[in-house]
């Protein structure tokens, strides 16, 4: 058992290595002038080694913790039983923030290399929309309903999404001045009151 911790960790260790490399060089020397095998070498591991945790760089850039790791829908299921469905969102979006929180600086550098690189946005788009549906049954689950024909499951991943996107940007303007976790908590607060306008 102890031998598999330390195995873990040192898995752990080397994809945090291909991780940070890949956003230093990325800012370094620009996205399209970066290749796996900077990236390796960045890392000191061998280009065996990237491939044993990220299938390209996009995926090391845009899946720090594999594309594999548990997503906001598993975590909304893993809420307690009986929890409003918008106070489980909260909890697990704010698992979510409060790793990202932990190191600010790569955080806003992450933002920042991902918004500059245009061919990306097909790619994020994707991702957005395949994370939109598996949260969208997440909810259907949680509230009895059809994440197909109902209206509600649908509607509040879409609109959770985007607060979370709007979260994100206004942080990265404010750089930083304000917590991401008290931003994302504004935002989730407006959703429940029903967003009233301004002044109101």
């Amino acid at each position: 058992m102890k031998e598999r911790g330390l195995r873990e960790r040192k898995k752990a260790d080397t994809r945090a290595a291909l991780v940070t490399a890949t956003l230093r060089l990325a800012i370094d020397q620009g996205w399209e002038n970066v290749t796996v095998e900077a990236i390796a070498a960045a890392a000191n591991v061998s280009y065996r080694t990237f491939f044993n945790h990220f299938s390209a760089k996009e995926e090391a850039l845009l899946f720090p913790a594999g594309a594999d790791q548990p997503r906001l829908s598993a975590r909304l299921r893993a809420q307690p039983a009986g929890t409003g469905v918008l106070a489980a969102a909260r909890a697990a979006l704010h698992e979510d923030v409060t790793v990202l929180e932990s190191d600010p600086a790569a955080l806003r550098d992450w933002i920042t290399v991902v918004a500059g690189i245009p061919a990306l946005l097909p790619r994020l788009v994707e991702i957005g929309a395949a994370d939109e549906r598996e949260v969208a049954v997440a909810i259907a689950e949680r509230t009895g309903q059809d994440a197909g024909t109902d209206l509600y499951p649908g509607l509040l991943a879409a609109v959770l999404s985007a607060a979370v996107r709007v979260t994100f940007s206004r942080w990265h303007a404010q750089r930083g001045a304000v917590p991401l976790t008290a931003l994302l908590d504004e935002s989730l607060d407006a959703l429940a009151a029903g967003l009233p306008e301004p002044g109101h």
